[in-house]
Order: structure tokens, then C-alpha cells, then sequence
């Protein structure tokens, strides 16, 4: 069973649903997907004042949703699937207590949806594609209280681990739409400066895919 937990945002509810849809198309194994709705996070509230999504945090519950055991997928709501995510879970390796995406960039854009800063810090973006560990030993100490009393700097650059426990993911599996140039070869679209809901960014760079899934999530053609 491949599992994936899934930022969830109540202003843009619709970019969750899409994005299942597109990972529901392509994937070939069993799978579930839990949205990390701030309501169902038994032992967790959100004490952060900063960060443009409800989520930001509390993707590192990861490990914890699953009793730290076996393996998970996080991923940002705000993105398409365009291949089979069993090829990225295919992609565990036991010698890491996370595999990310790496990314190296200056941003193209100051703000971002909603009005929110977009500024460039250390490790940006690594952690909205994330195969978790979830049994490996260093990550017991992400407990709901632990997140709750850290900084976004602390969780965000993964600095609870060692760097040679941070594993990496090709690139195409976190894809920075408008940040990194069009690519429709790439396996997981990441609209992160704006998904395509938001009137702003409704005709941004590769826009098209998800308004093709979101037409298919609402029962139109396949194609």
C-alpha cells in the first residue's frame, strides 16, 4: 500500500481533490490518501504565526500519522501528477530517514498566492515532496509537540538529521512550475508560487495540465 499524506488548505480545498485525481489516473498499486486537515490532527494545533498554508507544518506529523512505522509520501496539494507514483515510491532507501528534491534556485517572484512573501532562504522547497522514513529512528522525535515548538528555519532544512540521512530525488518528481522552465516530460508538477484555482495564476506556466485534471476530477473526459 503506498501511502501519502497530502497538504490540505480550505482556500484552495479544490487543489487537493485535483491533485488525487491526477496521482488516482497513473498510479498501478493500491494506495491511500490522508489530507492533513488541521481538525483531524488528534494532539496537534497550530501555534505558528507565520507561513502561507495551513499546512506548513504539519507535514512533519508525517511519520508520527503512521506510529512510526514503514514508509510515507508527502506531498504539497498544489501539484499534478503526471506519472506513476509508484515509480517515486520504488525510490525508498533504508539507508535514509528522508529522500527529497534537493533544489537550488533563486526564486522569480517576490510574492506569491494570497498576497504571501516569496523569499529565498536555505533549503527551499526541499520539503514539499517528501519520501519519509517513517521507522527510521531519527525521526521519533517528530512528535506533535516537538512540531509544535519548532521554527519553520529548524523544520524546513530538516535539521533534526544528520545531512547524509537526507536522501535525493531526481528533480522531475518536484517539478517548480514558472520557477524552472516548462517541462512536460516531468513525473510531479509543483505550481508553487500559485496553483492554477487562483485567478492570478490561472494561465501560468503549464496551467493547462491541472485544469485538464481538475476538469477530469468533476467527472469530464478523460484524456
Amino acid at each position: 500500500m503506498i501511502r501519502i499524506t497530502i497538504g490540505y488548505d480550505s482556500r484552495e480545498a479544490v487543489a487537493y481533490h485535483t491533485f488525487c485525481q491526477s496521482v488516482l489516473e497513473k498510479c498501478s498499486q493500491p494506495l491511500s490518501f490522508t489530507p492533513l486537515a488541521l481538525s483531524t490532527l488528534s494532539g496537534y494545533s497550530e501555534t505558528h504565526q507565520d507561513g502561507s498554508n495551513s499546512f506548513i507544518y504539519s507535514r512533519f506529523l508525517t511519520p508520527s500519522l503512521f506510529d512510526f512505522q514503514g514508509w510515507a509520501i508527502f506531498a504539497d496539494g498544489d501539484m499534478i501528477c503526471r506519472d506513476d507514483i509508484a515509480k517515486l515510491w520504488a525510490l525508498r532507501d533504508e539507508s535514509k530517514a528522508v529522500l527529497c528534491v534537493k533544489h537550488d534556485y533563486k526564486t522569480k517572484a517576490r510574492d506569491k498566492y494570497l498576497g504571501n512573501k516569496n523569499q529565498d532562504y536555505p533549503r527551499k522547497n526541499w520539503s514539499s515532496v517528501v519520501l519519509w522514513n517513517c521507522g527510521n529512528p531519527a525521526n521519533r522525535i517528530l512528535t506533535p509537540d516537538f512540531v509544535m515548538s519548532q521554527s519553520g528555519s529548524f523544520l524546513h532544512r530538516f535539521s533534526w538529521l544528520d545531512d547524509s540521512l537526507i536522501g535525493d530525488l531526481p528533480r522531475e518528481w518536484n517539478w517548480l512550475a514558472t520557477e524552472y522552465p516548462d517541462n512536460y516530460d516531468a513525473s510531479l508538477l509543483h505550481y508553487t508560487l500559485g496553483t492554477p484555482c487562483f485567478n492570478d495564476y490561472r494561465n501560468c506556466d503549464m496551467s493547462d495540465e491541472w485544469h485538464a485534471a481538475h476538469t477530469r476530477a468533476q467527472g469530464g473526459m478523460h484524456v
